[in-house]
């Protein structure tokens, strides 16, 4: 048996990858009152006061708005305290993931 036979090419080797991005969304409703929604923003994903209502004004103009971009575990993990907070409170406020790109 020779070197070579056992020896990696470097072709083979695999090459590291970045995590997938995935985007938090918030998708507006009739029913959650503004200001429960710049609170949640504030306190889930530390927006200031303005960020939070610029985003909420998104959202409520154009139907959804992306709120953050970052890996999927923390994507998915705010999006659900998001939601949870909300659930708690009584209103339907929906945050939702998917991939970016």
């Amino acid at each position: 048996m020779s070197n070579k036979d056992t020896a990696v090419s470097p072709k083979a080797a695999a090459k590291l990858q970045r995590p997938r991005l995935y985007k938090v969304i918030l998708i507006n409703d009739d029913y959650t009152p503004r200001e429960f929604v710049i609170l949640v923003l504030r306190a889930v994903f530390r927006m200031s006061e303005d960020a939070g209502y610029r985003v909420m004004m998104t959202a409520h103009k154009m139907g959804t708005c992306v709120v953050v971009v970052c890996a999927r575990d923390i994507a998915e993990t705010k999006a659900t305290e998001a939601v949870d907070l909300a659930k708690e409170a009584g209103f339907p406020l929906l945050f939702t993931t998917e991939p970016e790109g």
